[in-house]
């Protein structure tokens, strides 16, 4: 269960607790000929994080939070589950009570998650959401009927391993380890591919998680990964951002040495909603509020994470999460400092807002950018 909140929850000096702040906000669209409640727009949910959390922004800049170290998620039972019935205990999951850091953190995290979610007008399930927001998110759920999960795939964190495992799990391959050009479609499963009746049943009774990454981190990487090697996301994206955002660039950049601060600058004019999967929210791909994940992976620890997953599961004894390739250099947290830290700090608080639910549900830090720690 989840911790309850604090009543009210706190604000700055002047403002609205979270609570009242949403409940008075101006509303989005309500879901359309289905006479459901209205839905908080993005942007409000923003504004209303930033003031319940006593003013982000202002830490940024002063780096309050930097020293908190990233906290591998682990949500609470669900009480009624009934798969979580036979399955064992999570082992290794609890808080050590020597450890009042990290029980603070996840209580933080818990309270976020209950104060968001439980705002009246946030969605339920995903037939709360407009459209446009369900298709997104039924097409990154991926199904297992053999072996009873959904999972939510998030580009960036693993993703490519996890299609790769599913497959082995449903029989296509016959394991991790084979070496051939991932396919993201093909003998693959998404709820997107069911019927209302079918997703429904599935989203009531099996196992559902998703993995997490530091929401920077994993933009650096996809940064580095598309415009660095993919001719394609070169041709589609890097030669417009050249085009809006260079200046001098002649009509046909190629696209291949887009800047970081120019990737910062594409992002923060573009709708978070209409994003290209790579770079577009966690919030906005998984839905949290609207999809109930009996489990949170994260990144930072993925290969324990995994494997616990797939214990819990029942997958066969020899199918294990493949380890990371030695010749793989993910983004470093050196690397992610180096490119914040080139990176005008203007542009990065106009970034973050877009990025502030992934921080604050999924209890990640926000970067440090002093200029006393971008000089150490």
């Amino acid at each position: 269960m989840f911790p309850r909140p604090l009543t009210p929850l706190a604000a700055p000096n002047g403002a609205e607790p979270l609570g009242r702040a949403l409940r008075r906000a101006p509303l989005g669209r309500a879901r359309a000929g289905l006479g459901g409640p209205p839905l908080l727009l993005p942007s409000m949910l923003m504004f209303a994080v930033i003031v319940a959390s006593s003013g982000l922004l202002l830490m940024i800049e002063r780096g309050i939070l930097a020293d908190m170290k990233p906290l591998p998620l682990h949500p609470p039972s669900r009480e009624g589950a009934a798969w979580r019935q036979a399955l064992p205990r999570p082992g290794g999951l609890s808080l050590e009570a020597g450890d009042p850091d990290l029980q603070v953190r996840q209580d933080v995290r818990n309270r976020t998650l209950r104060a968001v979610c439980g705002q009246p007008g946030m969605p339920r399930d995903p037939w709360d959401l407009p459209v446009g927001q369900r298709r997104t998110l039924l097409r990154h759920i991926l199904v297992s009927d053999r072996y009873r999960f959904l999972y939510c795939y998030v580009p960036k964190v693993a993703c490519s391993n996890w299609k790769r495992l599913l497959k082995v799990l449903a029989g296509v391959l016959d394991s991790v380890d084979v070496r051939l050009k991932m396919d993201h479609r093909n003998d693959l499963v998404f709820l997107a591919d069911l019927r209302p009746e079918e997703i429904r049943y599935r989203l009531q009774h099996y196992f559902k998680f998703l993995f997490v990454r530091d929401p920077l981190e994993r933009l650096l990487s996809a940064y580095r990964n598309k415009f660095g090697e993919i001719r394609e996301y070169q041709q589609r994206y890097g030669a417009e951002i050249v085009r809006r955002y260079r200046a001098g660039a002649g009509p046909s950049p190629a696209g291949d040495d887009v800047t970081f601060p120019e990737f910062l600058r594409y992002l923060v004019d573009e709708d978070p909603e209409r994003m290209n999967e790579h770079w577009m929210p966690v919030y906005h791909l998984c839905q949290p509020c609207a999809v109930h994940y009996d489990f949170v992976g994260s990144y930072e620890r993925l290969e324990a994470d995994a494997n616990q997953v797939l214990e819990w599961v029942r997958a066969p004894p020899h199918v294990r999460f493949p380890a990371r390739q030695a010749w793989y250099r993910p983004a470093s947290p050196e690397s992610l400092h180096y490119h914040l830290c080139s990176a005008p700090r203007a542009l990065l608080q106009d970034v973050l807002p877009k990025y502030i639910l992934d921080f604050s549900l999924f209890a990640y830090p926000l970067p440090n950018v002093t200029r006393e720690a971008c000089h150490q």
